[in-house]
């Protein structure tokens, strides 16, 4: 772990079950997790550009002071950020960044070549 670096409130295995879940996944995954958790892992999530989405669901489920109470301001902005999203389990799936993979070499290595002793 990095200095600094905030630890995450729920197991990694459950944050990726969060991050691959279908909308209607994501809602049964979240009512497993208690209130007060649940907001610190949406201002845990929100606070990662990749996660950001994730966080924004989970902070639908969550009350206000609770957000406001382990977020701070961030927490009372994501608050009204869920509440004011259209669809906030949609946006997760549209926002949520793609993985892709290079399909060629990286880079050019020029051939290798024997030079011959001169001896």
């Amino acid at each position: 772990m990095q200095l600094n670096e905030e630890a995450c409130p729920v197991p990694e295995s459950v944050l990726g079950q969060l991050y691959r879940a279908s909308p209607h996944g994501l809602d049964a995954l979240i009512d497993i997790v208690p209130p007060q958790t649940r907001a610190m892992l949406a201002v845990y999530c929100f606070r990662r550009a990749h996660l950001a989405s994730v966080g924004l669901a989970i902070a639908a489920s969550c009350e206000e002071d609770d957000l406001a109470q382990y977020g701070g301001n961030l927490g009372a902005d994501l608050f009204v950020k869920s509440r004011t999203a259209e669809t906030v389990a949609e946006s997760f799936h549209s926002q949520r960044r793609k993985i892709s993979l290079s399909s060629g070499p990286i880079r050019q290595l020029p051939p290798l070549v024997d030079e011959e002793d001169d001896d």
